[in-house]
């Protein structure tokens, strides 16, 4: 399961403790979080049509989570909305401009960014509902502008970003500063060849985008704006929705800003006209919560169309992507979720929809980068509201076998709950399964410990492609068929709670009517899983504490009174456990918010001490250690990241580089390296890096011997292996992401 995804519980209401007093300044400084402002949507009137107002307690602890996760780390505004149902909650928290010290209201405009792409597909699918459209076309009869390529690039290509079409490649096109129309737009990347055959390979394209809104103009006639304005944004009740050109900004816009150094600057101007169907429209969180309710109302396409676009596309060879026609979708502990987010120059985005529960969540901030912040509060926003407020975390699991299997057993549940739910209470449809004793028995081979301890991290490729069409989906035909089961025989309110109870509570229930002789035979498990999830089970209820159900730690004004009942948790069951590190990282990244490096690092080492193995908890304490200790007193905590299966794949030299790139210290990010490249000496890309970093801290004999050893790396002759199929933490696994091209990592 992806260590993205954070688990959560309501804590008690933080009051506003009084009135903002910010510092006029040219550059921004951030406020005390606590005296944040806010501004809320009136409650409902008299009109019965009108969305309710949720009860006192859940909108107290609503607001107690997004005062929480503000509490860490600079902030200027954020506008928070939910619906569930006929309930709906819509805040505003911060300053829209903080120089001027204008509040952020429900009225605040933000940058929409990659939002923008839901946006774009829907327009897309009504032209084709509406017979002006084939999703096969090739897109250079509908984009004369756009050349013949050396392949076909059809709608539905672009729609999945399986075109080929590349995406930015330099800073330059990063960087427009002048308005465009839509041709000259185009004609940015017009020339530009495939970078691979269409559907062979997923690659997200903000340019592939803007292709589609050039398809919009051609098969409506009407320009990109007009249409979304009459087609989307009106239906959709969404009234303050638009381009992000200069004419719509008003002083209700919220001026943009990015963390430098621990503090907020004014982010840099960018005129995103360039991007203008990937990126460039602007809204309210009350605006994104319209668009999402008439995505889950039907009220823009038909069901039948939506139940499409909501379904992931898969490349040539068989990997589903985790994206549909303009959503990304995936699985979070058994929900089916449907989303989008984005990040640009002054804006952060979320939009997440859970079809099955009829639940939508919105985020904007004015403040760039923050995609981690959005997964986390949507995440916590989520449970609060659809797992009733239980915290769920993910299980740490030391030995190296175990874990494997505890990750495919996870995948199971939440593909196999997800897709049913889905599929019975949203407009989904499970693959077709044509022999369901076979993908029986192919999860028991593939979840058969013997095998896995051949060659675990194997073993986890495979596992990590299990629900796959490459495997034959097994892992979504099984689990949706246990679902199916277990809500015939205990009724659909058990079946809502495995979300919160988690995997081994989902098989455990299983195996009793397996046990029953109420499932046939061949609809169960061999004995060697079914032993395994016994014992499994049994260790993890031994480490089950009821007064830590509800608490997040994170968001405890006194995290240490929890310390003794964390201890007796893990002495309870110390091979498997719940995982706590991320709760425990969170309380050590406040303390080195407010300079208090000495309690950082107790709280990481603490993290490490519960979960020794863990690779978030060693990695953090390694950027601590490496601002007072060289690279040499990092490198056995990181080998003993590496000993699991999922800490090789995590640290990886491809992935070690991805998560440097979240390291903001150019020197603890060169002491990492040095460690990194003693893990991998033959990895010349890490060498290269270093040689950069070595360079830019004027270490030129360090640079040289780095480049030389680069040199070396890649003059070496390889090992032959048999080929594995990549793993990524990206959505889908099939091509990496970054976090502000706009993707939520799944929470498989």
């Amino acid at each position: 399961m992806s260590a993205g995804w954070v688990k959560f519980s309501a804590v008690a209401l933080l009051w506003l403790s009084g009135p903002s007093a910010w510092a006029a300044a040219p550059r921004a400084t951030a406020p005390r979080p606590a005296a944040l402002e806010m501004a809320c949507e009136p409650g409902p009137g008299d009109d019965e049509a009108a969305p309710r107002a949720f009860p006192d307690e859940v909108r107290a602890a609503l607001d107690s989570i997004v005062r929480a996760e503000l509490s860490q780390g600079p902030v200027a505004g954020l506008s928070v909305g939910v619906t569930r149902g006929a309930y709906r909650w819509v805040c505003a928290y911060g300053h829209r401009d903080v120089a001027r010290r204008l509040p952020a209201t429900p009225r605040t405009t933000y940058r929409m960014a990659s939002v923008t792409k839901s946006f774009t597909a829907v327009a897309v699918l009504q032209l084709v509902e509406q017979g002006k459209l084939d999703l096969d076309a090739n897109v250079t009869t509908l984009v004369p502008a756009y050349p013949v390529k050396q392949w076909p690039v059809t709608v539905r290509d672009l729609l999945g970003h399986l075109s080929g079409v590349p995406t930015y490649d330099g800073p330059a096109a990063t960087r427009n500063l002048k308005a465009m129309n839509s041709a000259e737009a185009i004609a940015v990347f017009a020339s530009k060849p495939l970078v691979f055959e269409p559907r062979t390979r997923y690659l997200y394209t903000t340019w592939g985008f803007n292709l589609l809104g050039g398809v919009v103009e051609t098969a409506s006639g009407q320009s990109y704006r007009d249409y979304l304005r009459e087609h989307i944004f009106k239906p959709a009740d969404m009234p303050l929705a638009d381009l992000d050109i200069l004419a719509t900004r008003d002083e209700h816009h919220a001026k943009g800003y990015r963390v430098v150094g621990g503090k907020l600057k004014p982010s840099r101007h960018l005129d995103v006209t360039s991007r203008f169907a990937g990126g460039g429209t602007r809204a309210t969180v009350g605006d994104m919560l319209g668009f999402g309710r008439a995505v889950l109302a039907h009220t823009l396409v038909s069901r039948e169309t939506m139940g499409r676009m909501q379904t992931s596309m898969s490349t040539t060879d068989g990997r589903l992507t985790d994206y549909g026609m303009g959503f990304a979708v995936y699985p979070v502990r058994g929900h089916y979720v449907v989303a989008h987010a984005g990040g640009q120059p002054e804006t952060s985005t979320m939009l997440m929809m859970l079809p099955a529960e009829d639940t939508v969540i919105a985020l904007a901030t004015n403040v760039e980068g923050e995609a981690r912040r959005m997964r986390r509060l949507t995440t916590r926003l989520m449970e609060q509201l659809v797992d009733d407020a239980i915290t769920r975390r993910d299980a740490y699991v030391s030995d190296p076998v175990d874990a494997v299997l505890h990750e495919g057993l996870s995948r199971v549940a939440s593909y196999g709950l997800s897709y049913h739910q889905w599929a019975t209470r949203g407009p989904g449809s499970l693959p077709e399964v044509a022999d369901l004793p076979g993908a029986f028995a192919s999860v028991s081979a593939t979840l058969n410990r013997k095998e896995l301890g051949r060659d675990a991290r194997a073993a986890l490729e495979r596992v990590r492609g299990g629900h796959e069409p490459r495997a034959g989906a097994a892992f979504i035909h099984v689990g949706a068929h246990m679902a199916r089961t277990l809500e015939k025989l205990h009724g659909a309110e058990r079946l809502s709670a495995y979300s919160a109870e988690g995997p081994l509570a989902f098989f455990a229930d299983y195996l009793a009517a397996c046990g029953a002789e109420k499932v046939p035979s061949a609809e169960c498990f061999g004995e060697q899983l079914r032993g395994d999830v016994l014992r499994l089970s049994a260790a993890w209820k031994r480490a089950q504490l009821a007064p830590l159900e509800r608490v997040r730690l994170d968001e405890e004004k006194n995290p240490e009174a929890h310390w003794a009942a964390l201890r007796k948790s893990v002495a309870a069951s110390p091979g498997l456990h719940p995982d706590y590190s991320d709760e425990l990282l969170r309380i050590a990244d406040g303390f080195a918010w407010r300079k208090q490096q000495a309690l950082r690092r107790r709280w990481l080492e603490r993290a490490v001490e519960l979960q020794p193995r863990g690779l978030d908890a060693r990695w953090a304490l390694s950027e601590a250690l490496l601002t007072a200790n060289p690279e040499e007193a990092v490198l056995p905590h990181l080998r003993e990241a590496v000993a699991t299966p999922q800490g090789a794949l995590a640290l990886s030299p491809r992935s070690f580089l991805k998560r440097l790139a979240n390291v903001e210290s150019a020197t603890v990010a060169a002491g990492l390296l040095r460690a990194g490249v003693l893990l991998h000496p033959d990895a010349p890309e890490l060498w290269d890096a270093l040689a950069k970093r070595e360079k830019a801290l004027g270490r030129k004999a360090a640079a040289s011997t780095a480049q030389r050893e680069a040199e070396r790396a890649r003059a070496a002759p390889k090992p032959v292996a048999a080929p594995a199929a990549p793993v990524s933490d990206t959505p889908g696994g099939v091509g990496a992401v970054p976090d502000d091209h706009g993707l939520v990592p799944a929470g498989k």
